[in-house]
């Protein structure tokens, strides 16, 4: 069974009193709060093109990730409860986590970006190879002549940096 298949089947213990409540809207900001951290340094790691010191966050996002969402799911199990007892939990819990979502998207759009960078790139290795393999030759009728299979090179990359 897959890690999200496992966590669909999971079920949350949701908050009966307002100490539970406070620990989990506590637990869930620190959960963003830690998270964003890791975002943030990998976001200017990747910016500043050291990817592979940002790669190296991979684990630790992975586990403050499975934080978070242990922490979504138990704040749903909890929706109810929390909207009659703990209004103002709910609602600092809403602002944490819209300015989650921003920084979110910010570091989503420096990864967007820098893959699409890196495919432009190799994509233009390939070409300028390629161009360089096809014999420059002209057909009995003046055309240029079509590369055959033979001397089309596929290009290997690793993708592990």
């Amino acid at each position: 069974m897959t890690a999200q298949a496992q966590a669909k089947q999971t079920t949350y213990q949701a908050a009966t009193n307002a100490t539970e409540a406070r620990a989990l809207a506590d637990e869930l900001m620190t959960a963003m709060s830690d998270l964003l951290g890791v975002i943030e340094q990998e976001t200017e790691l990747v910016r500043a093109g050291k990817l592979r010191e940002a790669m190296a966050f991979g684990p630790r996002k992975t586990e403050l990730s499975r934080h978070y969402v242990a922490g979504v799911g138990r704040l749903k199990a909890s929706q109810t409860f929390m909207q009659a007892q703990a209004p103002e939990l709910l609602a600092a819990l809403h602002r944490h986590h819209d300015a989650f979502r921003a920084m979110l998207k910010v570091n989503l759009t420096v990864l967007a970006t820098a893959h699409s960078i890196s495919e432009k790139i190799v994509r233009g290795v390939n070409a300028e190879v390629q161009r360089r393999n096809i014999p420059n030759t002209y057909t009995a009728n003046g055309r240029r002549a079509a590369p055959t299979s033979r001397q089309l090179t596929p290009l290997a990359i690793s993708r592990s940096l």
